[in-house]
């Protein structure tokens, strides 16, 4: 029998209850997969990547000089007087002394780092795009596993960073690493890198999950859109905080992997402790803090574009991939 269905027949204890709208989780399209394929992950993390170093290498430059330069006879230790004696003595151009290297690992590393944090993301999120123990875990299995391969590159930049540097360029510096300091030389801050970059990476990806999600909370009806300023905004946030915090390690990173070069200290090995305790005794602890203006200089932007070109390469490819799905 057919059923009339019309509201003068329905039964009022049938009717569907309204719900009040759910203010503390809003309905805004923050996923926690994009339904991507794996290499497009890696693509669009190699080009953040890449974007992001190219674009704020000089700032690098000045970090690692203030760092290093500690250590060594030719002592610059303020952000204006790293900047003026490069350009003094080397001209603009060594500002970029080390870019190639950094091109080399920038791309592979950016490549795994992002396409590991989206698979790992989608695995301990379990749905929930606001997780953010989920995001802290996924950035550090994200950043242990870029780390093994942007730390040789690493060390072949900032060997080539600093002034009066005794090598000719990548090729030779990587040759003359390995006939004098064997390959080990290359991971000789690995530990000290993965020590320092873990957290940073929590702090990171669990600031720049929550700023976007609060940021889409204040307009939640552009929220769908995931503007550009969003992830600028999100991505300068987490860079800055995550950079201030772990500037220390940083630096322990930098006296490792310039050791031994322009007059730097020698380690016998490479345990963080003892590093530490080399530069308190020369320096007192605000050596631990050498660098800290252009470390934060550097990751407040650079984790801007590094995530505005990463979100914007994803969108590329969720666009291609929708209009193949109409057109199929």
């Amino acid at each position: 029998m057919a059923t009339d269905a019309s509201p003068k027949f329905q039964n009022p204890d049938f009717r569907p209850v309204p719900q009040a709208p759910d203010y503390q989780h809003p309905d805004v399209t923050v996923s926690s997969h994009d339904g991507l394929e794996f290499w497009q992950y890696m693509i669009a993390g190699s080009i953040a990547g890449c974007v992001e170093h190219m674009a704020m290498f000089p700032v690098d430059t000045l970090k690692t000089r203030m760092q290093a330069m500690g250590a060594c006879p030719a002592k610059t230790v303020g952000l204006r007087e790293a900047l003026t004696s490069i350009l003094k003595h080397e001209g603009p151009l060594g500002l970029y002394r080390g870019i190639g290297a950094m091109g080399l690992g920038a791309g592979p590393a950016h490549a795994v780092y992002f396409s590991v944090y989206e698979v790992c993301k989608e695995l301990f999120s379990r749905g929930n795009p606001n997780n953010s123990f989920a995001h802290a875990v996924s950035g550090v299995f994200a950043t242990v596993s870029s780390d093994a391969v942007l730390t040789p590159m690493d060390v072949v930049k900032q060997r080539l960073q600093l002034r009066d540097s005794p090598y000719k360029g990548v090729l030779d510096c990587i040759k003359r690493i390995m006939r004098e300091e064997g390959f080990g030389a290359f991971y000789a801050s690995y530990r000290t890198t993965v020590v320092m970059n873990a957290p940073f990476t929590a702090v990171h990806f669990a600031t720049y999950e929550a700023a976007k999600r609060g940021l889409s909370e204040i307009s939640p009806e552009n929220a769908s859109d995931e503007s550009l300023v969003v992830h600028a905004t999100a991505g300068a946030a987490a860079g800055a905080l995550a950079a201030g915090v772990t500037t220390p390690l940083d630096v322990v990173k930098t006296q490792l992997q310039c050791q031994g070069v322009c007059g730097c200290d020698r380690y016998s090995n490479s345990s963080i402790g003892s590093v530490i305790q080399t530069i308190v005794r020369k320096e007192g602890y605000a050596g631990l803090m050498r660098g800290w203006k252009p470390r934060m200089l550097f990751h407040a932007p650079a984790a801007a574009i590094c995530w505005s070109t990463y979100e914007a390469a994803k969108s590329f490819f969720q666009k291609q991939k929708d209009s193949n799905r109409h057109v199929t």
